[in-house]
């Protein structure tokens, strides 16, 4: 039974299992999603992403994400910051775009081609910028039936989005599998519970769909600081404070993108063996 090398790395607390998969091949990524994120009996992540070499020249390289239950997921703010970090600290990244301190990387995504600005001090990543492109607002009331759901507000990320502003927060761990679920989202929703602090800080919970409650959301921590410069809560610079830690997002007037920006983190190195096939049982 083959090893393939993996390394675990988390922004904000959201951590993935990483596979360079230009040197790996992973035949059955659904299933090595579920059985490698498995915190007991598996690496322990809340999915898996391969790092690929990008089938267009508009793009440096590709990315593929798997939630923890194999489902693919379009785009994850977090990873894409993750990868970035990835391929330049492990010297796989001849890019010079961008200024010598501020390379730049171009991540092709199930959403769009994302553009990964390196913050670099002293040959390491510090933080990293993604331009997450432009929101996709969609009228909540065209939703039907909307019974069972709070009042919240949609936003698409390349991945869909029901942020919802409320005082208990922590609500959350009982209601959004529910509405993960609900029939206003065929296709299943992300749901953000959130609420603005004295000091302006926004405070949120995410329920993934495919996850569950996870520590962080980089997609989620965009649609929440959309929503709050949509009905007022706040302008267009908001820090996100979620479980595992702080994004700062920005929706700028100027091309109607939003930035976000945050920390990427590596956690440790190791090998597994891939999962058995239905044929190899």
């Amino acid at each position: 039974m083959s090893k393939i090398p993996f390394t675990k790395m988390h922004g904000c607390g959201h951590d993935y299992i990483y596979v360079n998969a230009m040197q790996h091949h992973i035949p059955d990524p659904q299933a090595a999603a579920i059985v490698w994120s498995d915190r007991h009996q598996g690496i322990g992540s809340d999915g898996l992403v391969l790092i690929d070499r990008s089938p267009v020249p508009e793009a440096d390289f590709s990315m593929r994400i798997f939630n923890a239950d194999g489902s693919e997921a379009m785009m994850c703010g977090n990873a894409s910051r993750c990868v970035g970090k990835y391929l330049f600290e492990r010297g796989l990244t001849e890019n010079k775009k961008g200024s010598a301190s501020d390379p730049t990387i171009r991540l092709l995504t199930l959403s769009g081609i994302k553009t990964l600005t390196l913050h670099v001090i002293g040959g390491s990543v510090e933080s990293v910028t993604v331009d997450m492109l432009e929101p996709v607002l969609e009228d909540t009331s065209l939703f039907n039936p909307l019974d069972g759901l709070q009042e919240g507000t949609f936003v698409s990320m390349g991945n869909p989005h029901y942020v919802v502003f409320t005082d208990e927060v922590d609500q959350i761990e009982d209601k959004g599998r529910i509405m993960e679920h609900h029939a206003a989202f065929p296709q299943r929703s992300n749901i953000e519970f959130a609420h603005v602090e004295d000091n302006g800080i926004i405070r949120m919970r995410v329920w993934e769909r495919g996850s569950g409650i996870t520590q962080a959301c980089g997609t989620g921590a965009c649609a929440t600081a959309v929503a709050a410069v949509l009905t007022g809560k706040a302008g267009r610079q908001s820090q996100i404070m979620m479980d595992g830690g702080m994004l700062t997002i920005e929706w700028r007037e100027s091309d109607n993108h939003i930035y976000m920006t945050g920390p990427a983190t590596f956690v440790f190195d190791g090998e597994i063996e891939l999962p058995h096939s239905p044929s190899q049982a």
